[in-house]
């Protein structure tokens, strides 16, 4: 295991973080979960009691108890962010201190502490929109929004303090989809499958942007793996991670086909025409990553949950919602 025992993970019980924490303490590992629990702390009921599995509810912009809690760990999987555009222009002010300027100090005590590993989630946002027909980690960077330009100014900032003894990492991930735990239903496919589930109807804003995604049990086994290669393969090294490149309109389609025939899907005009087809390859060349379940598993397994009346009020409830859950708790 590179000699790595113990794992921070911060965010750890969000909407990835809640499916990753148990495979990794089926992988032998201790876990560490770093987060304010502002979904609850129910996600984690299937392995709460597991002698390897602690929790800290804490801030990571709280320098002394992050200083604190690092203390003998071995890798830190840092996932605690505002995620996406919307959630990030709720309040720009408090997005920065939680997406930016708590970074830099993290991987400096991450140092301090001499933590052997550490993975960064950043996005596939990060490229803003490109006419290339494969976008490849070595094309510029041109993030259109706060929320990709702090990640990839957060990237910067960890290849910096790159050295030989803190092996550092940074994926950029699709969108995710799939069920959790921590369940995210303002996420494309999540969202399409929900409409389509409970209402019958699917609206598809415009149709041909290109979206990738990624199934959320292969994005948790990535973060795995990330702690297994050696410090060879993976130092200072940025992969993209992703499935296939979907339009909205395919999307739609999948959906339909597993949720069933009845299914309207209404088009509606729109002048967001973004449009994202990340290449996967490098990460699959280099480091032999595919991967290994569809988008239309991700919806098959949102259907069976709704069949079994494990997603309730999926409109309503705030817990499936980043931006209604911040606004109802005033998060500062």
């Amino acid at each position: 295991m590179n000699g790595i025992k113990k794992v921070l993970i911060t965010g750890g019980a969000g909407y990835v973080g809640s499916v990753l924490v148990p495979k990794l303490l089926q992988a032998g590992y201790q876990v560490l979960v770093y987060d304010l629990f502002i979904y609850g702390d129910g996600v984690f009921d299937g392995v709460r009691n597991h002698p390897a599995l602690s929790f800290i509810k804490a801030d990571i912009r709280d320098v002394d108890q992050l200083d604190q809690s690092l203390r003998g760990v071995d890798a830190v999987i840092h996932l605690a962010c505002i995620s996406n555009d919307p959630s990030y222009e709720l309040n720009p002010t408090l997005s920065k201190s939680i997406n930016y300027d708590a970074f830099r100090p993290m991987v400096r005590l991450a140092k301090k502490h001499r933590v052997k590993r550490f993975v960064y989630a950043s996005s596939s946002s990060v490229y803003g929109i490109k006419d290339d027909p494969e976008v490849t980690e070595d094309l510029a960077l041109e993030p259109l929004t706060d929320y990709s330009k702090f990640k990839a100014l957060c990237e910067q900032i960890l290849l910096e303090e790159a050295t030989d003894d803190f092996t550092s990492l940074v994926l950029r991930p699709a969108t995710v989809c799939g069920y959790s735990p921590r369940l995210r239903l303002d996420l494309t496919v999540n969202i399409l499958t929900n409409f389509a589930f409970n209402k019958g109807e699917i609206q598809v804003f415009g149709g041909a942007q290109k979206r990738p995604n990624i199934h959320i049990q292969d994005m948790a086994e990535l973060y795995i793996e990330a702690l297994r290669w050696s410090h060879e393969k993976i130092h200072k090294k940025i992969y993209n991670a992703g499935y296939e490149n979907h339009t909205v309109e395919q999307l739609a389609e999948t959906v339909r086909a597993e949720v069933g025939p009845h299914v309207q899907i209404r088009h509606v005009p729109t002048n967001d025409n973004r449009s994202y087809h990340v290449s996967s390859a490098k990460i699959s060349r280099e480091l032999g990553f595919v991967p290994q379940r569809t988008i239309r598993e991700a919806v098959r397994e949102l259907k069976e949950k709704f069949d079994e009346g494990k997603i309730p009020d999926s409109f309503s409830d705030s817990r499936y919602f980043n931006i209604k859950r911040m606004q109802e708790i005033h998060l500062q």
